[in-house]
C-alpha cells in the first residue's frame, strides 16, 4: 500500500578540512558526471543546480560544537504515552551512525563537522566517549561485525579488527575496498553486513539531478574481503538508511529524493528490494515512483521501475531506518519499521526532523506511519536533527542528532 503521496569536481580529502561546516563543504566542488546532459556554471555547488533564481535557502549549517548537555530539548521532545525520551549521551560532535559492539560499545560515526569516529563505553551507568579515529573524509558509514569495525568514506572502506579490545589504542585499519568513486555529493555512506554475510554499500548520485551512469545511483553488495562486487539495485539517488527483514531477509532502504521540482514534490521514499521483482527505482528519470523527471523522464514509463513502499514527505532528508525485534516496546511495535527524519533545508516551511514509525502489512508493502518521537523542531527551526535509529539490547531505543551534537534513549515503562 502506497501512504501518498556540473560541474562537482572531485573533493581530495586533503582539501576538506576538520570543522568545516556542513554549509561550506558542500560549496567546495569539481569535475561532472560524464554523462551529464546539461552543464551548470562551475561555480554552483551541487545542491543548488535547479534552484529556482534568487531562492534564498541552502542546507542547514551544523554547529561547530555540540550542544551542551543542559541545553539540549529533551523536555520539549514528544513521545507516545508510555514512552520516555531521555538524553543518553552529550558532547558528541556531528553525531550520525550508530552500532552496537558485542561488549555494549556504541560507536557514532561523524560527517562534515568532526570527521571522527567515537566509541562510547558503560561501564555501572557511567558513560565515558572515546575518540578512535579522526582527520576521517566524511566518515558516516560504520558497520559493525564479528569483532570487527568497518569505515566507509566517500573513497574506500576499511576495517578495524578487535576493535572493543582495543578502544585506548586502536589497530592500523586494513583495507577492504578502495575503489569507490570518491565524490562528496552525496557519497557519505551508510553501510551493513546483511543476513548473507556481505557488505552492502550504496553509490549515490554525484549530482542533484543528472544523467544515470554505471558507477552511481546504486546498492552494491560485497564479500567482506572486498570481492565479489555486485549491484542489488539501481535507479537509487541516495540511501543514507536501510535494514534487513528479520523475517524474509530482504533489503529496505530509504531514499532522499530530487531537490527544486517543487516545494512539495518529489516525496522522499521508502523502498523494499524484493526477491525476484524489479530492482531498478528509476533515478534519474522517475521520482517518488510515478514522476517523470522534467529533463530525463521523456520516454520513460514510471510505472516500468520499481515502486516505493511509503510517500516519507517532500525533502524529509529521510535517513537511517531499523526493523525493531526488542520486547521493551508493546506489542503493537513488534516486527514495525522506526526511520529518522533528518529534516528539509530546501522548503520554506520546515517537513519532517523527527522519527516516525511504520508497519509492513505482511504483503511487501506498509500499512500505516505515525509519528513517534517529535518536538525538535520550532518557530521553524531546528532544536535538533534525528540521524539514525538503533536498538539497544534491552529493547530501547537510540536516536542521533547531528545537529546538537548528542544521543536520545527511548525507552517504555508505562501500560
Amino acid at each position: 500500500m502506497l501512504i501518498p503521496p556540473r560541474r562537482v569536481p572531485w573533493l581530495r580529502a586533503a582539501t576538506l578540512a576538520v570543522g568545516l561546516t556542513a554549509a561550506s563543504a558542500w560549496t567546495l566542488a569539481a569535475d561532472p558526471p560524464a554523462a551529464a546532459a546539461s552543464e551548470p556554471p562551475a561555480d554552483v555547488p551541487f545542491w543548488a543546480v535547479g534552484m529556482p533564481k534568487g531562492n534564498p535557502l541552502a542546507p542547514v549549517p551544523s554547529f561547530p560544537i555540540p550542544t551542551a548537555a543542559d541545553k539540549l530539548p529533551v523536555a520539549k521532545l514528544k513521545v507516545p504515552p508510555g514512552f520516555k525520551v531521555e538524553v543518553w549521551q552529550a558532547g558528541i560532535l556531528d553525531a550520525r551512525g550508530l552500532r552496537l559492539g558485542d561488549q555494549g560499545t556504541v560507536f557514532v560515526s561523524s560527517l562534515f563537522v568532526a570527521g571522527k569516529i567515537y566509541a562510547v563505553t558503560d561501564k555501572g551507568g557511567k558513560r565515558e566517549v572515546k575518540t578512535i579515529a579522526d582527520k576521517l573524509f566524511l566518515p558516516n558509514g560504520i558497520e559493525f561485525y564479528k569483532g570487527a569495525l568497518y569505515v566507509a568514506t566517500p573513497k574506500d572502506v576499511t576495517r578495524y579488527d578487535n576493535i572493543e579490545a582495543n578502544l585506548d589504542k586502536p589497530p592500523a585499519p586494513a583495507m577492504v575496498y578502495d575503489k569507490l568513486t570518491g565524490e562528496v555529493p552525496h557519497g557519505w555512506k551508510y553501510i551493513r553486513v546483511g543476513p548473507d554475510g556481505k557488505l552492502y554499500v550504496p553509490v549515490g548520485a554525484p549530482c542533484n539531478i543528472c544523467a544515470r551512469d554505471d558507477a552511481h545511483m546504486k546498492i552494491m553488495r560485497m564479500n567482506l574481503d572486498g570481492t565479489g562486487v555486485e549491484t542489488v539495485a539501481s535507479g537509487v539517488r541516495n540511501t543514507v538508511g536501510f535494514d534487513f527483514d528479520p523475517k524474509t531477509g530482504d533489503l529496505w532502504y530509504t531514499n532522499n529524493g530530487r531537490d527544486w521540482l517543487s516545494e512539495d514534490l518529489p516525496n522522499d521514499t521508502l523502498n523494499h528490494v524484493t526477491k525476484g521483482g524489479k530492482t531498478d527505482f528509476g533515478y534519474p528519470y522517475c521520482h517518488q515512483g510515478n514522476i517523470a523527471d522534467p529533463e530525463f523522464g521523456w520516454g520513460k514509463n514510471c510505472a516500468d521501475f520499481a515502486q516505493p513502499v511509503l510517500f516519507t514527505g517532500p525533502h524529509a532528508g529521510t535517513l537511517g531506518m531499523r526493523f525493531y525485534s526488542g520486547k521493551m516496546f508493546p506489542a503493537k511495535y513488534q516486527g514495525a519499521i522506526f526511520i529518522a527524519r533528518h529534516g528539509s533545508w530546501n522548503r520554506t516551511r520546515i517537513f519532517g526532523g523527527d522519527v516516525v514509525v511504520a508497519w509492513p502489512d505482511g504483503k511487501g508493502g506498509i500499512s500505516k506511519m505515525e509519528p513517534f518521537l517529535t518536538g525538535f523542531v520550532e518557530n521553524n527551526g531546528y532544536l535538533g536533527r534525528p540521524v539514525d535509529v538503533m536498538q539497544m539490547k534491552d529493547g530501547s531505543l537510540l536516536v542521533s542528532d547531528d545537529h546538537a551534537g548528542a544521543i536520545y534513549r527511548i525507552s517504555y515503562a508505562g501500560k
